[in-house]
């Protein structure tokens, strides 16, 4: 298997009401998080990224008219965790995370792909803040509300 690229989004889902969707790691259970993925090439749009990741773990699919992908032009970079810095090349030690959000009805379907998550669940932001492992994605989640409404 190629190295991972230390490029990846996160995709926080939301609903209008600011229900979050968090997703528990099949292979770390107890972490919970929002969408999140690699490029899987070093040209891969970043958009491209964060629809096919969307699409992958959860069946939702961003067709940019009902349901859209929005940018949020904020990029974190974080250590990689060690437990997963064996899927990197060596040496590779930080990824650049790029953040986007997605608002979707609250009765949308969660298919989830089963060899990456054991379960779903919606959660009030605040809560689902509290709940995630990455603190990116925790931060991500708390900025919610100002970016829906138009502060940043």
């Amino acid at each position: 298997m190629p190295a991972k690229i230390p490029e990846s989004v996160l995709v926080v889902i939301h609903t209008p009401a600011l229900e979050v969707l968090l997703i528990e790691r099949a292979d770390k259970p107890g972490f919970w998080q929002s969408v999140t993925g690699s490029l899987d090439a070093p040209d891969e749009a970043l958009l491209d990224t964060a629809a096919r990741e969307l699409f992958e773990e959860t069946g939702i699919v961003a067709d940019g008219d009902g349901i859209a992908l929005r940018d949020w032009q904020l990029s974190n970079i974080y250590e990689i965790y060690p437990v997963w810095r064996h899927r990197y090349a060596p040496g590779v030690t930080h990824n650049t995370e790029h953040v986007f959000s997605v608002c979707v009805p609250r009765d949308t379907p969660i298919v989830l792909s089963a060899r990456e998550h054991l379960r779903h669940v919606w959660l009030p932001h605040v809560e689902a803040a509290d709940r995630c492992f990455s603190s990116s994605n925790a931060e991500a989640i708390l900025q919610l509300p100002r970016r829906l409404n138009g502060h940043d």
